[in-house]
């Protein structure tokens, strides 16, 4: 099976359920031309995790895998949304969920949690996560979807130059921009 087109969908967007719910429609459609694996941000649920760092000064390790658990959770609300989604935790279940015709949306805890190979530091945000499991998957392309509508290299974080695999074509997409990223993919198939 091809490695999937790896698509992180900022957590941030869950504060416009129209838009998320809008979002989650054209990923199912999306889907269906084309293999893709779903990589949750952390959201509310991540900035839960921020407010209670704050007030208790956590160990970086603890508020590292507590944000991933925030991940996990908006697999859940992401799978939910988005026609045929489905959560899967490794490769087995995303080739099943893709199999089966589904979206798979990968919950990544136990995943990272096996590889563990990331600092533990809110530099490293779901935007470095996403394509360090790029490069797990041997993907080629990476597409983070966040709620601005801009592209360029200032709107990911510290790390994810580094952890970046070579070679890897990504964008930078909003809300709306998603709805070209179908072309961009059949334009870089063409080339």
């Amino acid at each position: 099976m091809t490695a999937p087109v790896v698509i992180k969908v900022g957590g941030s967007l869950a504060a416009e359920p129209a838009t998320l719910r809008m979002v989650a429609a054209r990923l199912a459609t999306l889907a269906a031309e084309t293999p893709i694996l779903i990589v949750p941000g952390g959201g509310p649920f991540a900035d839960t995790v921020r407010e209670v760092d704050d007030q208790y000064s956590l160990p970086a390790s603890s508020a590292h895998w507590m944000a991933i658990l925030g991940m996990d959770q908006y697999a859940h609300l992401l799978a939910a949304l988005i026609p045929g989604g489905a959560v899967v935790n490794d490769q087995g279940g995303i080739a099943a969920v893709r199999q089966s015709g589904g979206v798979p949306v990968l919950a990544p805890s136990q995943w990272l949690a096996a590889a563990d190979e990331v600092p533990h530091s809110w530099d490293v945000t779901s935007d470095s996560l996403a394509a360090y499991l790029a490069t797990l998957l041997g993907a080629e392309r990476l597409v983070l979807v966040k709620s601005v509508e801009a592209d360029g290299e200032e709107l990911v974080d510290p790390y994810f130059r580094r952890v970046l695999p070579a070679g890897i074509t990504w964008r930078v997409v909003g809300p709306r921009g998603l709805a070209s990223i179908g072309d961009w993919l059949r334009e870089d198939e063409g080339a």
